[in-house]
């Protein structure tokens, strides 16, 4: 981990996201106490598939209004 003042972190702003790019945290301090972190993102999420899961939303099975009600009524939601 690098730790770099707030000072210094403005001044290479650019440089540490690139570091962070690569995988490395780094530190910000001021007056030698540690306030903030910059982190590597979260990596990109995979595409949901909407087609399999609209397939899966088919094969459950159906509640009617009545069900609904008669579980929001008897406070079991």
């Amino acid at each position: 981990m690098t730790t770099v003042s707030i000072a210094t972190a403005k001044e290479c702003l650019s440089d540490l996201i690139a570091k962070a790019e690569q995988g490395e945290t780094i530190e910000i301090e001021r007056h030698g106490k540690a306030v903030a972190q910059l982190v590597p993102a979260d990596p990109t999420r995979e595409a949901i598939d909407f087609v399999w899961l609209d397939s899966v939303i088919r094969q459950m099975p159906q509640t009617d209004d009545s069900g609904i009600r008669r579980l929001r009524d008897e406070d079991r939601y």
